[in-house]
């Protein structure tokens, strides 16, 4: 790439063998989803996280499919953080609960536990913690919580796929459910995709025969039955096998994956150190111990002109960065479906001023130069002021 050419913000990776196992799942006889493919990434994303997995077709579906399992609906109340992507709301509006939006922590913008204990009813019955850039929530702390108010704990592990908290413990496996994403962003991805992991075993027989539209199938293919039929609520959340195809490509790199993010994420956090300690910015914090997956990085500025301002100076400088959530809270559907439980300062402080830098495999290293002088050169204009 040219000195002048644009760094894109994301681009996405191309596994090596991911044209080989999609051309072998078009072969199959059967595309539709539970295939090899489907056992293959099942198998993967057991041995990682520990607990059982289902494929799904997004983090959304997967989302969808715990608050229908669970049987959340009307009358409930779901305290979720309000820095986060309207999936992790609509998934239980959508069941008719009541959102209850609670601050994140400003180190970290995971949701901050000092808020979910007020915030906790008579009628609450979860709480979704999700783990921004994948970096680990507060987990003893939440975990607690739920636990005294016999709150169903949920895990929005949308941007955690390899991460693991402080204790060992990998994100998203330890909830009682968790729900992964594989979109086209994320770190691993088969363009469009994700999982429900089933950390809570009493909840598994169900969840099989949801993800079979409400049928015993699962049991049918297995040779349990000679028949099958329907036997509960379920829905169509199987991907195909070209889907699972693409995945397992990926899943079997993503160590490889998510060693190269963490290198320019170490990059971008050595050379903004001095900014931090000048107070002109802030960077990602991960709590001692914590294995993130540098899903992300990003600088939170002291103010909303500054970060517009950055924004502007590096798309001059050629490079592409993006802000990231607007507050639930402040929405017309979370007004809507919704209500504030606690101060909302480091949620809308984030919505204002964090900005998102460049950060995917392949990055080079000229680049990464590239980005960092642009956002010095920004800082060292302004120095005077």
């Amino acid at each position: 790439m040219g000195s002048d050419a644009i760094i894109p913000f994301h681009r996405p990776w191309r596994a090596e063998r991911e044209t080989a196992y999609v051309l072998e799942a078009l072969g199959l006889a059967r595309r539709q989803g539970g295939g090899p493919f489907t056992r293959g990434c099942h198998a993967l994303l057991q041995a990682q996280l520990g607990a059982p997995v289902l494929l799904t077709q997004s983090c959304t579906s997967a989302l969808e499919f715990a608050a229908l399992l669970l049987g959340i609906g009307p009358g409930d109340e779901v305290i979720v953080p309000s820095y986060t992507f309207s999936s992790t709301a609509t998934a239980f509006a959508n069941r008719g609960a009541k959102l209850v939006f609670v601050d994140v922590d400003p180190a970290t913008q995971n949701i901050d536990p000092r808020w979910i204990a007020p915030a906790v009813t008579q009628r609450t019955r979860a709480i979704v913690a999700m783990h921004y850039g994948g970096i680990a929530c507060d987990m003893p702390a939440i975990e607690q919580i739920a636990a005294a108010h016999g709150a169903v704990l949920i895990e929005d592990a949308a941007q955690a796929v390899g991460a693991r908290a402080p204790d060992g413990r990998a994100l998203g496996a330890m909830g009682a459910l968790g729900a992964l994403s594989f979109h086209d962003t994320k770190n691993v991805s088969s363009g469009e995709g994700g999982a429900l992991v089933i950390g809570d075993a009493t909840l598994a027989a169900r969840a099989e025969i949801m993800w079979e539209k409400g049928t015993d199938r699962s049991k049918f293919i297995r040779g349990e039955i000679d028949k099958y039929t329907w036997v509960d609520l379920g829905s169509s959340f199987l991907p195909s096998e070209i889907t699972a195809a693409m995945l397992k490509a990926h899943l079997e790199e993503a160590p490889t994956i998510n060693a190269a993010r963490l290198a320019v994420w170490n990059c971008y956090h050595d050379a903004f150190a001095a900014l931090e300690q000048a107070g002109w910015l802030h960077r990602p914090f991960a709590p001692p111990g914590a294995m993130h997956n540098a899903h992300l990085y990003y600088l939170v500025l002291n103010d909303g002109s500054a970060r517009d301002a950055l924004r502007a100076h590096l798309k001059g400088a050629g490079v592409e960065t993006t802000t990231h959530y607007a507050p639930l809270h402040q929405s017309a559907a979370g007004r809507r479906f919704g209500r504030v439980a606690s101060p909302m300062v480091s949620a809308e402080r984030a919505g204002e001023q964090l900005l998102r830098l460049p950060l995917w495999p392949g990055l080079s290293e000229a680049e990464v130069a590239r980005v960092i002088a642009g956002v010095r050169g920004f800082f060292e204009g302004r120095g005077s002021e």
